[in-house]
């Protein structure tokens, strides 16, 4: 990510204990897939080459957007073949 931080989850049914490791992990399998081929990705390609749901993904998503997990530009558009489907890739490709 742009810079190392102090990763810091949060939610009302968060427990730091047995949900971090798991989501930073997650978090970072995300990021490493959006930065490492610059192309678009839907919810559910992004979950299988991460782990895990597209709910999930869909939060880390949300959270690399967040100032304190890199404030990333996520970029989404309409799938091309009409069907209503997003599709996501990491915008700020000078972090690699």
């Amino acid at each position: 990510m742009k810079t190392q931080r102090e990763l810091r989850f949060d939610g009302e049914t968060y427990d730091a204990t047995q949900d971090f490791k798991r989501l930073k992990s997650q978090l970072s399998r995300v990021f490493c897939a959006l930065a490492s081929e610059g192309k678009w990705w839907t919810l559910a390609e992004l979950a299988h080459v991460a782990g895990g749901s597209e709910a999930g993904v869909s939060a880390r998503l949300r959270d690399l957007r967040k100032q304190r997990f890199g404030a990333h530009s996520i970029e989404r558009k309409r799938h091309e073949d009409g069907s209503g489907l997003w599709v996501y890739r990491l915008a700020d490709t000078e972090v690699l």
